[in-house]
């Protein structure tokens, strides 16, 4: 599925994510030479609707078309045909951040390409990773990693001074590079923000301008270090709406307000057909589900049993099928 290029083809300065299929044949990746030899790896549109790791990439390839770059870059251009589509993923698809080695399931062609992209940059001795996405509801910018030594979290100070550490889900990109290099995912908010794309770029370039991690921590007012303990699921069957009335749960319209604010217990979450049927898996670091330790049904509606701070939070019913409601966190002391 693969195709390596050493140069940029024609167009691909100026070609929206949404017409890359018109020069890429699919997944692609470029290796390109820079002053330090230990290359950057970044990973863009693993999820097609997420366009602003290619906007942020694509303003980096036009600063330095004419000069030599910092450091060689090795950048991936992942799902090109669901970025044609506009969507996270083709319904025939595999989710491009789930296929990486160390996922619980495998043998598809994508998850063949994976293994391929790690053994290729893993010969090639990667400086550091970075994983570029969006999210769909209203998140600040934030950095995830799935290491708390220093350089993984100097690498993600760089971008955001909130960092989440996570353990699941298994087989994300991250989490696969992270045994070759500091690695982080960026969390860039919603799709088609200036703002955004120029964040990403600044990451990149810094990243690219760096020549060492430092040795010592990140000074503890530098950071604001959370891990997620949950993962929550709508339960698969169960039809679902927000701010409206009917389906088996009714979410509120503004659920992901919550996102990154200390909710309290009893905080209403939504309201219930039938009390009688669970709404929700809530999935632990150890695959348990784990739904009564976070959540309480009474009358019908729907409440957090215990003070937790969510994250990644959506109203967008697709992403929600496609990938979770949310993540649950909690404050993680600075390792030393």
């Amino acid at each position: 599925m693969l195709t390596v290029f050493e140069e940029m083809p024609e167009g691909i300065y100026t070609c929206r994510a949404a017409d890359l299929h018109a020069i890429l044949p699919g997944p692609s990746l470029f290796h390109l030479p820079g002053r330090r030899g230990e290359p950057l790896f970044v990973s863009v549109l693993l999820h097609g609707n997420e366009d602003t790791g290619w906007q942020a990439a694509q303003s980096i390839l036009r600063k330095y078309r004419n000069r030599t770059l910092p450091r060689a870059l090795s950048l991936f251009v992942g799902n090109v045909a669901a970025a044609r589509a506009g969507v996270r993923r083709l319904p025939e698809q595999c989710d491009y951040n789930r296929i990486w080695p160390g996922c619980e399931d495998g043998g598809t062609p994508e998850h063949a390409m994976a293994e391929q992209i790690v053994a290729a940059m893993r010969a090639r001795s990667p400086f550091a990773s970075v994983d570029i996405h969006n999210n769909t509801g209203l998140n600040p910018h934030y950095a995830c990693v799935n290491s708390t030594d220093p350089r993984f979290l100097h690498l993600a100070r760089l971008f955001s001074r909130i960092v989440v550490y996570f353990r699941r889900p298994r087989g994300v990109q991250s989490m696969a590079f992270a045994g070759l290099c500091p690695a982080a995912t960026v969390e860039c908010g919603k799709p088609g923000s200036l703002q955004s794309d120029e964040h990403a770029a600044g990451f990149i370039d810094a990243c690219l301008h760096l020549a060492a991690f430092p040795g010592g921590p990140v000074p503890a007012h530098d950071l604001d270090l959370f891990q997620t303990v949950a993962t929550v699921r709508v339960v698969p069957g169960r039809d679902f709406r927000f701010g409206e009335p009917g389906g088996d749960i009714c979410f509120g319209c503004d659920l992901d307000h919550m996102n990154f604010r200390e909710v309290p217990r009893g905080a209403v979450w939504g309201q219930l057909r039938d009390d009688r049927v669970r709404p929700l898996q809530v999935i632990d670091d150890e695959g348990r589900d784990v739904f009564h330790d976070y959540f309480g049904v009474e009358a019908g509606v729907l409440t957090l049993r215990r003070s937790m701070m969510p994250a990644m939070l959506s109203c967008d019913v697709e992403a929600v099928r496609q990938d979770c409601l949310c993540y649950l966190m909690q404050r993680l002391p600075q390792p030393e």
